[in-house]
């Protein structure tokens, strides 16, 4: 696989569009089910972080090949994920001086994505 397969830049693309449109479906469930907090963007992440320790994990232990984890990391975990909505609710909160809620939001996102990585990898491996 070279750096610019169509193949897989057509499969990143695509795979991308149907994260982005996932993490729109999970963040508006969560939005509903607990308002006033950001509860779907951590979801979000602590399940990427998951799911990408685990195609890692996979590819690491030869079960998984290049091309398809770079489709499902690159395109569908990056386009679920996102770390910049994640930064922006903290200085939401920090801005309506909310500071426990900043707090377990950002430290509580970071800690649990290291575990989840982690956890992912371990299964994936």
């Amino acid at each position: 696989m070279s750096a610019l397969d169509p193949g897989v830049v057509a499969g990143v693309a695509v795979a991308g569009g149907v994260g982005a449109a996932v993490r729109y479906g999970v963040d508006t469930a969560a939005r509903r089910a607990v308002p006033g907090y950001p509860l779907g963007t951590l979801v979000i992440n602590v399940s990427g972080a998951f799911l990408l320790g685990l195609v890692t994990g996979l590819l690491a232990s030869d079960h998984l090949g290049t091309a398809l984890a770079t489709v499902l990391g690159a395109g569908l975990l990056g386009g679920y994920t996102t770390f910049s909505t994640a930064s922006v609710e903290a200085v939401v909160l920090l801005e309506e001086r909310r500071w426990s809620a900043a707090a377990l939001h950002a430290g509580g996102m970071l800690l649990l994505g290291v575990i989840a990585a982690g956890a992912g990898w371990w299964l994936g491996t």
